[in-house]
């Protein structure tokens, strides 16, 4: 077996690196090592997952009407969830049997244009028609991947939490408006990596703090606008002087935190209670290695998303309790490869759209509602023809290459190509992480589908909003409000929105103004402060007294002394931004 072995990438063309602990994997879970690079891998996952781009349809077998993630165009029956879970219908009724004069993946595209779908994969969702992805949830509305939370609105990745509006990545949130990578936050605006907060506004990587405004890397804080202390009194008369209910003065002090925030030192990553980790947001994980967002994991690499208990897993993302799986997204289960929106107890491969946890022994198959256990292209087999005819379709697989509009061939091993996608590219989340042009998109083999003309009329244009929210009236509710983007923007923008009551309520009470981006164009801006899936190798920016551009200057004697920190580190900034970096050991010196 190789120690490691670097080779080139069958999409981008990039060269990517093998380890002996890669090839290990692949010949424990019995794959070939992969022909692309982990960021194309990634990519063309996120390609099979659309959690934005919602459509009013009707369902192909109730024929009422329904949202769903798939335009009336759509090649394949759409059916609402109560439809798809009902027993109207039997997924072997299409299954089919191999042939082997055709490509496997041909095979598969076939019955994945012919099988129903489910409008939308959200489970105990009351009152949450508008959530293409979720669990036990109620009221949420044009949110995505939202669980045990009610009253979220134009947000993603919520958890345990009520009354949120356009937020992404929170847990047990209360009252928050505009908050990115928080937990225990109530009645907080505008805040990243924030912890055990309450009422305060425009914050970054605070913990424990309250009634504090444009403050970076504080603990135990209350009462304290850009990191000065000041009394209860002072306080409260200078945010009135501040008056950051008017639009145009909070978008001044917002741009004055943001050059406040750079003179101070970020941490190279957010990885806490780990041990051996390289990535950034990962938490309470060990021997994980290129993770992002990821909780509770073992002996892992290439994960995104992954909110618990996952082990001994490569290029999983969106899971839950797995372990020996390989290449999926919204999978859970043992030894899963291959697959999407794939819940399984174990050894489902190629598989799309299967919703029970006690289904077992599924290849290429699509649309399972229920427990079925040993079906190839959602036909039954006994255990016996199961096993044998799986391996047979495995070498047919490389003998009898698919090989995509570019060239590229998927032999077994590889999953499915961002072609046979029921999505086209910009209707996935691929266009929020890896954003493209129409034309970029195009010439890299993606789909790409056009905006739709809207049939609302806008009633009120952006500059023609109140500035100040204790001007806005209760007539805003009954306003269709035009996008400032006006979609010209790369962001899926609605060009229209409206402002809904809880919504108005809240922005009184924190004294916030109305936005002027529509929630997909909110949700854009919001991804861009985040940093990007990608590391690099930098080293510690602490120069001995000060960072090693001048701009900060130590509150403590660091473990190096007044010599530069020798400490090396991945890290998701870039070396071109202008962030002061600081390894760990220096960062906590500095915040704790």
């Amino acid at each position: 077996m190789p120690k490691e072995e670097k080779r080139s990438c069958q999409n981008c063309h990039g060269e990517f690196l093998i380890d002996a602990s890669d090839f290990e994997f692949y010949d424990k879970i019995k794959v070939p090592p992969p022909t692309w690079c982990p960021e194309c891998r990634l990519m063309r996952r996120f390609t099979w997952r659309n959690e934005r781009s919602l459509y009013r349809r009707q369902c192909d077998l109730c024929r009422n009407s329904i949202i769903a993630r798939f335009p009336s165009s759509a090649p394949f029956p759409v059916y609402c969830r109560t439809c798809w879970y009902s027993d109207k219908w039997d997924p072997a009724d299409y299954g089919q049997e191999y042939d082997y004069k055709k490509p496997f993946l041909i095979q598969f595209s076939e019955l994945l244009n012919r099988v129903p779908h489910p409008a939308v994969a959200a489970v105990n969702a009351v009152n949450s028609e508008y959530c293409a992805y979720g669990a036990d949830i109620k009221n949420v509305y044009l949110s995505a991947s939202a669980v045990n939370s009610e009253d979220i609105y134009y947000s993603s990745r919520i958890d345990y939490s009520r009354y949120v509006f356009s937020s992404s990545y929170g847990r047990q949130l209360d009252g928050c408006v505009d908050v990115i990578d928080a937990v225990s936050a109530s009645q907080v605006a505008s805040g990243r990596y924030i912890k055990n907060t309450m009422e305060s506004q425009l914050l970054y990587d605070v913990h424990n703090v309250n009634h504090c405004l444009g403050c970076i890397n504080l603990r135990n804080g209350k009462f304290m606008i850009m990191n000065q202390q000041y009394s209860e009194e002072d306080y409260k008369k200078r945010l009135q002087d501040y008056d950051l209910g008017n639009y145009q003065s909070r978008e001044a002090f917002q741009q004055k935190f943001i050059e406040f925030a750079l003179k101070f030192p970020r941490c190279f990553a957010a990885i806490t209670k780990s041990h051996n980790v390289i990535g950034d947001n990962v938490a309470d994980s060990k021997d994980c290695h290129f993770c992002f967002d990821t909780f509770g994991s073992e002996n892992c690499k290439y994960l995104f998303a992954a909110v618990g208990d996952s082990r001994d897993s490569y290029d999983i993302s969106f899971v839950k309790s797995n372990e020996l799986c390989y290449e999926a997204t919204s999978c859970q289960g043992s030894k899963n490869k291959f697959g999407h929106f794939a819940w399984g107890q174990s050894s489902l491969e190629y598989v799309y759209s299967s919703a029970n946890m006690l289904s077992s022994y599924l290849f290429g198959c699509a649309s399972i509602p229920h427990k079925k256990n040993y079906c190839i292209l959602n036909k039954q087999y006994s255990v016996e023809e199961y096993k044998v005819l799986v391996e047979k379709i495995k070498k047919d697989m490389t003998a009898n290459l698919y090989l995509d509009a570019r060239g590229i061939s998927y032999p077994y091993g590889e999953n499915f190509p961002p072609e046979l996608s029921p999505f086209a590219y910009n209707e996935t989340i691929a266009q929020e992480y890896f954003p493209l042009s129409k034309e970029e998109a195009l010439s890299q083999g993606y789909r790409w589908k056009d905006t739709e003309e809207k049939s609302y009329n806008i009633t009120i244009t952006n500059d023609q909003l109140p500035d100040h929210i204790k001007d806005t009236q209760d007539s805003i509710l009954n306003e269709t409000i035009g996008c400032s983007h006006q979609g010209k923007c790369n962001e899926q923008c609605s060009t229209g929105f409206r402002i809904i009551q809880q919504e108005l309520e809240l922005y009184r009470k924190m004294n916030l103004p109305l936005p002027r981006l529509c929630p997909n164009c909110r949700h854009y801006q919001r991804l861009k402060q985040r940093n990007p899936l990608k590391l690099w190798h930098r080293k510690c920016q602490c120069s001995g007294q000060k960072s090693s551009n001048g701009v900060y200057s130590n509150t403590v004697s660091h473990f190096h002394g007044s010599n530069p920190c020798p400490n090396e580190f991945e890290t998701s900034y870039a070396p071109e931004r202008p962030e002061i970096v600081y390894c760990e050991q220096c960062y906590q010196a500095e915040v704790v």
